[in-house]
């Protein structure tokens, strides 16, 4: 039995087969994993790949990360916050396009207090019933993830960023902490989020051994999303002269996620498509099934700058869609605007 095969059959990775997944140059073997990822991901979801409408709500955040553009020591950051009207026009926008997800996602901006956020997830919830409402806010009390979770919204985006405590040491400020972000994880959980968690691939001071620590944890954790790409490096940050992450290594770890956890909602990130120009076709071709056009307002959107040469900046919500719609369709992929639940 081949090394995919071991791994279809047991939903399990070794760290011996992972690290010859990543470095051989067998085009063959890397054919062969990208047609059983996706043949796993067709045989749950069908070709359908679940559009998102995303809404970036402020690029304020106090937290110092030493990857991200939005880190409150970068003081060229252009920072905005959209009003609570400005959401609701981009979810009206999103809405009369078909989308049935939005995504509001923002830095750890202490504007959007629970009370605002309350506010805002359950305006959101009651003019737009037949949508789900995804979070993507960052570390909060469990207190509030449970009051978003009571005021109507139903997903919520953490990334872990790396499985090795020491590694993430690495990569944020002493005031940030591995377990606090595993316990927000866990919390989101038993509160009954869906969870979507994730990392980076090819951030600073990953290894093989860092990388299957994720693995293993998103075997154990069995969240519904994992959302993974390339490291970007990004100017006025400390990583500025670090390399970026390889596509084709984020291609192979999709891959073997979707053969880990089959079910999982699994997103072609911006970050592939900001790296190479069919990223994110190259991504669904190896197993991912969720893509997030953005229908934040254009005069905002390179703002948002999270990372250096971030792609879609300047279409139009409409434009953006009718953009992915069109590449989704050339790759022999149907796009679809609804829901798209979890699939237990």
């Amino acid at each position: 039995m081949n090394i995919v095969d071991h791994i279809r059959e047991t939903r399990d990775v070794t760290r011996d087969e992972l690290e010859s997944i990543l470095t051989t140059n067998d085009k063959e073997s890397i054919e062969y994993l990208r047609r059983a990822a996706r043949a796993e991901a067709d045989a749950i979801y069908g070709n359908k790949i679940f559009m998102r409408g995303l809404v970036e709500l402020s690029s304020y955040c106090k937290n110092d990360c030493l990857y991200c553009g939005l880190r409150r020591s970068n003081k060229e950051a252009v920072r905005y916050r959209l009003t609570e009207e400005e959401i609701y026009e981009c979810c009206e926008t999103g809405h009369s396009l078909g989308f049935r997800t939005f995504v509001l996602q923002g830095g750890e901006d202490a504007w959007f207090n629970d009370e605002r956020m309350c506010r805002i997830v359950g305006t959101i919830r009651e003019r737009y019933p037949d949508c789900a409402i995804t979070l993507s806010l960052g570390e909060r009390s469990r207190e509030s993830y449970q009051a978003l979770y009571d005021a109507g919204a139903n997903r919520y985006l953490l990334r872990h960023e790396t499985a090795d405590s020491e590694h993430y040491a690495r990569l944020h400020p002493a005031e940030l902490s591995w377990q606090h972000r595993m316990d927000c994880l866990q919390a989101l959980k038993e509160i009954g989020y869906q969870v979507g968690c994730g990392f980076m691939v090819g951030s600073p001071y990953q290894t093989i051994d860092t990388l299957y620590r994720d693995l293993q944890f998103i075997r154990s954790f069995q969240p519904q999303m994992v959302g993974i790409g390339p490291f970007v490096a990004t100017h006025n940050t400390p990583f500025e002269g670090f390399p970026n992450g390889k596509v084709e290594a984020t291609l192979r770890l999709l891959a073997l996620i979707r053969l880990l956890h089959p079910h999982v909602l699994l997103p072609a990130t911006t970050a592939l498509g900001t790296l190479h120009p069919k990223g994110r076709e190259l991504g669904i071709q190896f197993g991912a099934n969720v893509i997030m056009p953005n229908l934040s307002p254009r005069a905002h959107r390179k703002d948002y700058a999270i990372y250096d040469n971030k792609i879609c900046t300047g279409e139009e919500a409409a434009e953006c869609r009718a953009c992915t719609e069109q590449r989704i369709r050339k790759i022999g992929f149907e796009s679809t605007v609804d829901r798209g639940d979890y699939k237990e």
